[in-house]
């Protein structure tokens, strides 16, 4: 490792009259500040949450629909992690329904599970977008639904395909649990596919 940061390094030359800096993007005037880093982490998620918030309210999507996504997006949902740290449920019953031996987080449920994750993938194919690849809901919400950019029509359909999603991935999670029954992928990409078009 060392022979390779070196090899990096040769190309390098350094101007001896002048001082040598680091710059911190965010602030160029004042440079780093613990303060500055902090506004900026706490900034990008208020306004990624308020451009999400923003987005929910669909016209063709139930109240119930929205009101799941606006829970969703502040992590108010009844998941298991959540249920474990109200003190609903043991720590032992944190585990997610689709059997991975992940905490069920809502991060998890609808972004990273290995059973309902590849449903992104299906759905993004269906509708020929790109992939979204992001680590929280409030942005991964804010980047599919602009990821199309173009008409407003365009995104109206990204924001229904979205929450269509989320609902579909909610009432299986349910189904799972309370029921025992599991739905294939692709029978959820179809429930999303006749959802979006009633």
């Amino acid at each position: 490792m060392l022979g390779e940061c070196q090899s990096l390094l040769l190309n390098i030359t350094l101007q001896v009259h002048s001082p040598n800096s680091w710059l911190w993007q965010p602030d160029l005037d004042n440079g780093y500040s613990v303060h500055s880093a902090y506004h900026l982490l706490t900034f990008q998620d208020s306004v990624s949450l308020h451009a999400a918030d923003g987005l929910i309210w669909h016209p063709q999507v139930p109240l119930k629909v929205s009101i799941l996504a606006w829970r969703l997006l502040r992590d108010r949902l009844p998941t298991k992690a959540n249920l474990v740290t109200r003190g609903i449920l043991s720590p032992e019953a944190h585990f997610c329904v689709s059997g991975g031996g992940a905490v069920e987080s809502a991060q998890h449920l609808f972004l990273s599970c290995s059973t309902f994750g590849p449903l992104w993938h299906m759905v993004s194919s269906w509708i020929g977008s790109p992939l979204v690849d992001s680590h929280t809901i409030p942005d991964h919400f804010a980047q599919f639904t602009l990821s199309v950019g173009g008409s407003r029509g365009r995104r109206s359909f990204m924001q229904l395909i979205w929450l269509v999603r989320v609902w579909v991935v909610w009432n299986e999670q349910n189904s799972r649990c309370f029921s025992g029954l599991a739905n294939s992928l692709q029978h959820m990409l179809d429930k999303i596919k006749n959802y979006s078009y009633r």
